[in-house]
C-alpha cells in the first residue's frame, strides 16, 4: 500500500512539473555567421581580403539572444526578447556597441487578439515584406545599393509600441510608433509604420510605409558627418546615401511577392525612399531612390539551394545616379543546424551624388549594407559557413 502511494504521488508531481514546463518557458539561441571575403574596388580602387562583414553578416547578422513567454491563463501570454549582435572575427559587439541592439522588448500576445509589445525592435516592413525577399534566403549580396530603403534591416526603432494582428484568412496587419521623446516636440525624432501581408498557398504578398524624423530644424544646423538622430537607427552605410545624413525626414514604401512553384521560388519588389530636407539640412530638395528588384531561386535537392537577382536603383531630386546589381547565390546544409555558403554580387554605377561636406561626385558602387565604395563598379564573393544554436 505504501508503495502503491508513493508510486502515485511521484506521477502527480511529475504531471504537475509538466504543466508548470508548459506555462513557462525561456529559449536561448544564437547564430555565428562569418566568411573569406573578397571585394574588388572596396576603397578606390584597392581591392580587399577579409575575415567576416562584422554583425551584419552575410546570410544572417550573427547574434545571441534569450526569449521567453508565460502563461497568464485565458489564452493571454506574457513575452520578452533580447538580442544582441555581435562580430564573429574580433568579439565585438554590433549595433555600436549596445549589450542588446539588435533587440529588446516585453509585451503581451493572444491568438485572438494579437500581440502589442514596447522596447526596441524592427518594423512592420522588416518583419512582413523582407521575409519574402532574395535578403531573407541569401543575405546582403541581393539587398539594394547601399541598403538605402532598409532592404538588409540595418536599423531598428527605439522607444517602439508595436502591434501585430491574428491572421484572418490568409491576412496579417502590423503597425507602430516610436515616441521622439523631446519635451514639447512631440512630432521630433519620431518614428511610425504600417503593414500587411497576405498569403494564399504558394502566393505571398506584402507592403507597408515607413516614416521616421530628425531632430527639428529649431535645434539648429545638423552635423553633415554624423547628422541622424531619430528614434529609428540609420541606413546610411557608405557613399550612395551618406551625403544624406541631415535629411529632416525618411521615408519609405515598399511592396514584394513571392510564388512558389514546385522547386521553384520566384519573387519580386519595389521600393521608393525619399531623404527629405529642411533649414537644418546641408542639401535643398528631396533625394529620392526608386528600386525595382527580382529573383529566382532553385532547390535543386534537400540540402542544396542556388538564386540569382537583379536589382536597378535610380537616384533623383538633389542629384541623379543610376544603380545596376547581379548577385548569386548557393546555400548548401550540412545538417539541421549548419550550412555552407558561396554568394557573389557585381554593381555598377553612374551619375552624380552627394558626399557628407555638400559637394557633389562622380557616383561609387557599394554592394548592399557592406558600407565598401570606391568606384564605378564594385565586385563581392563570400565563401561562409552558419551555424545556428
Amino acid at each position: 500500500m505504501k508503495k502503491t502511494h508513493l508510486t502515485a504521488l511521484s506521477i502527480a508531481l511529475l504531471a504537475t512539473g509538466t504543466v508548470a514546463h508548459a506555462q513557462s518557458s525561456v529559449t536561448l539561441y544564437g547564430t555565428i555567421d562569418t566568411s573569406i571575403t573578397y571585394v574588388n574596388n572596396a576603397s578606390g580602387s584597392k581591392n580587399l581580403w577579409a575575415l567576416g562583414n562584422s554583425s551584419a553578416g552575410n546570410l544572417s547578422g550573427s547574434r545571441w539572444g534569450v526569449k521567453g513567454a508565460e502563461d497568464l491563463g485565458g489564452g493571454l501570454k506574457a513575452i520578452f526578447q533580447l538580442e544582441n549582435g555581435f562580430n564573429p572575427s574580433t568579439g565585438a559587439a554590433g549595433q555600436g556597441g549596445l549589450m542588446f541592439g539588435r533587440q529588446a522588448f516585453v509585451g503581451l500576445t493572444s491568438d485572438q487578439f494579437g500581440s502589442v509589445t514596447l522596447g526596441r525592435q524592427y518594423d512592420p516592413l522588416v518583419d512582413m515584406v523582407q521575409g519574402i525577399t532574395a535578403d531573407n534566403y541569401f543575405g546582403s549580396v541581393f539587398a539594394t545599393a547601399g541598403d538605402v530603403d532598409n532592404y538588409d534591416n540595418s536599423f531598428r526603432a527605439n522607444n517602439a509600441i508595436k502591434y501585430v494582428s491574428p491572421v484572418f484568412y490568409g491576412l496579417q496587419a502590423e503597425a507602430l510608433y516610436s515616441f521622439g521623446g523631446v519635451a514639447g516636440s512631440t512630432g521630433s525624432e519620431q518614428t511610425y509604420s504600417a503593414a500587411l501581408s497576405y498569403t494564399a498557398g504558394q502566393l505571398s504578398i506584402a507592403g507597408g510605409y515607413f516614416y521616421a524624423a530628425n531632430t527639428a530644424a529649431s535645434a539648429g544646423a545638423r552635423d553633415a558627418d554624423d547628422g541622424w538622430s531619430g528614434t529609428s537607427g540609420n541606413t546610411f552605410n557608405g557613399a550612395i546615401n551618406e551625403g544624406y545624413q541631415t535629411a529632416h525626414s525618411l521615408q519609405i514604401a515598399r511592396i514584394a511577392a513571392q510564388y512558389v512553384a514546385g522547386s521553384f521560388t520566384f519573387g519580386a519588389g519595389y521600393s521608393n525612399a525619399q531623404y527629405a530636407s529642411d533649414g537644418a539640412s546641408n542639401y535643398t530638395g528631396t533625394e529620392k531612390y526608386n528600386t525595382a528588384q527580382g529573383f529566382v531561386n532553385y532547390q535543386i535537392n534537400p540540402a542544396l539551394l542556388v538564386g540569382f537577382g537583379y536589382s536597378y536603383t535610380h537616384a533623383s531630386g538633389n542629384t541623379s545616379a543610376n544603380y545596376h546589381q547581379f548577385s548569386l547565390g548557393s546555400d548548401y546544409n550540412l545538417s539541421k543546424r549548419t550550412d555552407v555558403y558561396l554568394t557573389a554580387a557585381y554593381q555598377h554605377a553612374s551619375g552624380t551624388t552627394r558626399n557628407e561636406d555638400g559637394t557633389t561626385e562622380a557616383a561609387q558602387a557599394s554592394i548592399g549594407s557592406y558600407g565598401y565604395s570606391g568606384t564605378a563598379s564594385q565586385t563581392m564573393v563570400n565563401v561562409g559557413i552558419r551555424h545556428k544554436f
